[in-house]
Formats: structure tokens, C-alpha cells, sequence
């Protein structure tokens, strides 16, 4: 795969990559037999990645690996990444497929995806301006994303003897359109929200991005905090979805545990400062995402 670089557009540009995969919400779509979002959680997952950095995206790779391949299963999944690179801006610019015949297990498949993207040196979040009295604005979740999968598989299947078509009037779907529900993309809102609040030689209103993936509140936060800082998070300032009450009540998962599992209902965090962050937040509102202002940031360690 080939891209060319308009380098002329940055000053000094920084090439940025992830790569990641879906995990166990690939079983999931194998017992739904639905693989059209599959390829859309992994682009979207990706984005969020470089995202935190400031990154827009550039392009992105995929990898299919399969015991024997089934036409519509394969669309399905390129539909999912065509459609996902379309909603991000992102070229999809190649991949490699893999027919492994007595490797996988009958009908299943394994993803994973590379992208590349770009940030300016000088825009670049690090978190170094992160001080005591930042505000943490907390961005809505469609659901589990793409992580939490085994847990919430065996609290479903397992402990409750649920199947994937088992409607749950808390959920108001079955289980399996719960768990297959599409991981958001914030990359778009967060490139908006730079240009408007982050703009050159003046003092910066957003500070640091946390995305809320494996980990959950607890790893991923304190990978944007400076020395001297933390972050208290007041419970109740947000609405966490049923299907985390679910699997908090029925699998008798603690508190701890499930905000290092999940994402609890907020997929992408933002550090802001505290003056600017109720105009964030509107402007957050505007672009379409639920977001709500759930702690702020104190003096740490």
C-alpha cells in the first residue's frame, strides 16, 4: 500500500501508529452470524488510540486470518473497515488475508488492524499542562467497546444462562445486539475540538485525552497525568449503562474491578482547563456525543 504525505501541511510532522485487535467480541459476532460492524470497531478502536495524541489519521491496514473463508462473512468485515476508514477520513490501503485451514476453529476468524497517523509536533497532547483545578469531561460510550469481552460473556452465557437472542428488557435488545453494538469513534470530535479551543500561540484549554479501552478508569488515566497530579472522579455525575449494572449484579464483580474491566459508560476522557470546560462541554453537546463533567484534577502523586 502506497500514501503520499502532504507534509507541507505541518510543520513538523509526527507519524503516530497503533495496532489492536477485537478480542473475544469476535465470538459474539460468530454466534449473531453478523460481521459488518467487526471491521468498524477495529478503525474506530484505532482512531481513539492515536487520537489521545492529537493525531488525525492517515491510513490503515488490516489483517484476516480464517480456517476456510465464506464470501458473505468477508465482505461483511470489509464493508465494516471500508465504512470505518470513510468515517474517520482514513485511506484503507491494503491488507493481507489468510486461509489457515485446520487452525481456526469451524466458522471463526481472527482481526487485527494498523493505522498511521500524523500530528503536529508543536500540537501534540502530552499532558504536561495538566495542573490542580482541571476539569475532567467524560465522553458517552455506546457500551463495552471492544473490551471486557470474557467477563461479560460468562455473566451473560454462563451465570445468567442467557443466549445471544435473549431479549432483556433492561438492555431493550437481546444480548448479542448489546455486545455488538459499534465502537464510537471520537477522532472527528476530537480534531474539532483542537481547532477551536487548541488553536497556535495561545494557552491551551485541552490538555490531555484518555481513551477508555482495556484498563478502564484505572490504567489509562494516569498514563496523561504529570508528576504531582491525580484525578478524583465523582460517581453519579454520569449515567452508567444497564448492561455494566447487569454484569455488576449479577456476576458480583466490585466496584474496583469493574472500572478496571470497563469503560463503566465513557469512552473518552478529556482533561480540560477548569475555566474552559463548561464551553467544552457544550461544544462537545453540539457535535452530537453525551459528555458530562465528572471530576477534576487535584493535587497527587
Amino acid at each position: 500500500g502506497l500514501f503520499a504525505l502532504r507534509a507541507s501541511r505541518y510543520k513538523t510532522p509526527v507519524l503516530v501508529s497503533s495496532v489492536d485487535g477485537v478480542g473475544t467480541k469476535l465470538k459474539v459476532a460468530f454466534a449473531m452470524n453478523r460481521h459488518h460492524t467487526i471491521g468498524q470497531d477495529l478503525v474506530n478502536h484505532c482512531v481513539d488510540d492515536i487520537a489521545v495524541l492529537g493525531a488525525e489519521p492517515l491510513f490503515f491496514l488490516d489483517y484476516l486470518g480464517t480456517g476456510i473463508l465464506k464470501p458473505h462473512v468477508f465482505s461483511g468485515i470489509i464493508a465494516g473497515f471500508a465504512k470505518g476508514c470513510a468515517e474517520n477520513n482514513c485511506a484503507l490501503i491494503g491488507g493481507e488475508t489468510a486461509q489457515m485451514p485446520g487452525f481456526y476453529q469451524k466458522g471463526e476468524y481472527d482481526v487485527s488492524g494498523t493505522i498511521v497517523g500524523v500530528v503536529d509536533k508543536g500540537a501534540m497532547l502530552d499532558g504536561r499542562g495538566i495542573k490542580p483545578g482541571d476539569a475532567l469531561i467524560g465522553i458517552a460510550s455506546s457500551g463495552l467497546h471492544t473490551n471486557g469481552y470474557s467477563l461479560a460473556r460468562r455473566v451473560f452465557f454462563d451465570t445468567m444462562k442467557l443466549k445471544p437472542r435473549s431479549r432483556v428488557p433492561e438492555l431493550g435488545c437481546s444480548v448479542g445486539e448489546e455486545l455488538l453494538k459499534v465502537h464510537l469513534s471520537y477522532g472527528p470530535l476530537v480534531q474539532s475540538l483542537l481547532k477551536s479551543f487548541n488553536k497556535p500561540r495561545r494557552a491551551r484549554a485541552i490538555k490531555g485525552l484518555a481513551h477508555i479501552t482495556g484498563g478502564g478508569f484505572i490504567d489509562n488515566i494516569p498514563r496523561v497525568l504529570p508528576k504531582g497530579c491525580d484525578v478524583a472522579i465523582f460517581k453519579g455525575t454520569w449515567p452508567v449503562l444497564p448492561v455494566f449494572e447487569l454484569i455488576q449484579r449479577h456476576g458480583k464483580v466490585d466496584e474496583v474491578e469493574m472500572h478496571q474491566v470497563f469503560n463503566m459508560g465513557i469512552g473518552m476522557m478529556a482533561i480540560v482547563s477548569g475555566s474552559k470546560a463548561d464551553g467544552i462541554l457544550r461544544s462537545i453537546r453540539r457535535r452530537g456525543h453525551r459528555a458530562w463533567i465528572i471530576g477534576e484534577v487535584r493535587k497527587g502523586h
